[in-house]
């Protein structure tokens, strides 16, 4: 199974996740046509995508899936709450799923798991092949039971590292968005995703994936420094996801 991201952050994100034939698209924040670049990096064409799977309806994450989803008559997959989403327009196959249950694509199994942010019934997703799992945990403000549950002993795990506190606070960004992305139904900082980590079974890991950084609130440094802390490695086993080119593609073995 491997794994790669096409970009992320605030102006668009997308993880891919590929088990032989089966390829699923998580998210696509993207036009159809920078889609259709960014995937030509990673070596596919849309035609070879199984399912698109979505997590929340904010732009970043949605904006892309509609146009796409027409265009190649891909199958959407979506949370009852996401489906309410007005602007995802007409999708050719809509598959609304029960959040709290496990569903197939192909090759792969993967489990939804609901997570507090601002949106309707925003989902994150463990996805297996039977063997190795990886883990997607992005866009969530706080830590619950059940994401601690769901995440054990993983052998990829992308985590959301959006801001560090102090630069978030001493930022630019308007009082009540500072609020928003701090609050508990914002975004993970980094202590946070160091916490996370720590809170998981790691005996199983082989990649960790810093996602979502934020450009004005946080430092890729920072971001990566927090994790290799929380798991007592060197930093250069920890990727870092870009919003240009998001990272290249990953084996689990």
């Amino acid at each position: 199974m491997r794994f790669c991201s096409i970009g992320s952050g605030s102006k668009g994100n997308g993880t891919l996740i590929q088990q032989g034939e089966t390829c699923i698209l998580i998210d696509d924040g993207f036009t159809v046509k920078d889609f259709e670049f960014r995937l030509a990096q990673k070596g596919l064409t849309p035609l070879q995508l199984s399912a698109i799977l979505v997590t929340h309806e904010h732009g970043d994450h949605i904006k892309g899936v509609g146009p796409l989803a027409r265009k190649y008559r891909i199958p959407v997959y979506i949370s009852h709450g996401t489906a309410q989403h007005e602007g995802l327009g007409k999708i050719p196959s809509l598959k609304i799923f029960d959040s709290h249950k496990a569903f197939s694509i192909g090759e792969l199994t993967i489990m939804p798991v609901v997570v507090p942010h601002d949106a309707r019934e925003p989902t994150q997703y463990v996805v297996s092949n039977g063997e190795h799992k990886v883990g997607v945990l992005t866009d969530l403000g706080s830590l619950t039971p059940h994401i601690i549950e769901q995440y054990q002993s993983c052998h990829a795990l992308l985590v959301e590292t959006n801001h560090d506190v102090q630069m978030l606070r001493n930022g630019p960004y308007p009082a009540r968005l500072k609020k928003r992305v701090e609050g508990h139904l914002g975004h993970l900082n980094n202590e946070q995703a160091a916490q996370f980590l720590k809170s998981v079974d790691t005996s199983n890991l082989q990649f960790v994936v810093a996602t979502h950084i934020s450009g004005q609130n946080n430092r890729v440094d920072y971001a990566v420094n927090s994790i290799r802390r929380s798991l007592d490695c060197e930093a250069d086993w920890v990727i870092v996801a870009d919003q240009d080119t998001g990272f290249d593609w990953c084996e689990v073995a």
